[in-house]
């Protein structure tokens, strides 16, 4: 499975999180999946390529051109794609995972979640969108999609596009048997979409 892993690039965090981060980065390793992420050298980007390349772990990274120019990409990662800006990133992170995970980040890292969250609600991916709620560090995001659900925002279906774990070793569980999007909902984007788009020829 390739997994993509959403993570901050701050080397300014608080140390706990580069040894979670580590943690988990070795167990979805020893399960043999391919890992896509942010192609960056520092921050909890550089710890997941750092692990994942002691273990001869696959890692895919993807940066955009400005990145690369200032040298944040990581140098001893070899399958590094270069893409033109953020949103061909995005574009990439999607199209070539299977799965997906978001540790703790800043505002980069929140609008990746948003966006794969809201693409799955729409029915464009099916991917399991796992959230690393590491030290409760998601845990008001985790209330705010809450609130979306209870309030009728998303449906009660909602709380179904993400599963959150609290410890590294729980990803091994979470990847293997995270659900598919149920296929009532996946119809039924795909015919407001249609219908959208045939209103607007």
């Amino acid at each position: 499975m390739k997994v993509c892993i959403y993570c901050a690039s701050s080397k300014a965090i608080p140390k706990t999180y580069f040894e979670l981060t580590g943690q988990m980065t070795r167990a979805i390793v020893e399960e043999g999946h391919h890992i896509i992420y942010g192609g960056g050298s520092r921050g909890l980007m550089g710890q997941v390529a750092d692990t994942c390349l002691s273990l001869d772990g696959k890692i895919t990274g993807i940066i955009p051109g400005f990145m690369k120019e200032v040298e944040w990409d990581h140098p001893d990662v070899k399958d590094m794609q270069i893409v033109a800006d953020m949103a061909e990133r995005k574009m990439k992170f999607l199209e070539q995972s299977d799965a997906i995970i978001t540790l703790p980040g800043g505002v980069g890292t929140l609008e990746e979640i948003g966006e794969a969250l809201s693409a799955k609600r729409l029915g464009l991916i099916q991917h399991p969108i796992i959230i690393a709620n590491f030290n409760g560090f998601y845990d008001e995001f985790l209330t705010y999609l809450n609130k979306m659900v209870d309030q009728e925002f998303m449906g009660q279906q909602g709380r179904e596009l993400w599963t959150v774990i609290t410890k590294p070793e729980e990803i091994k569980l979470a990847l293997a048997e995270t659900k598919s999007w149920p296929l009532d909902i996946l119809i039924g984007s795909v015919l407001i979409i249609v219908t959208h788009y045939a209103q607007a020829l």
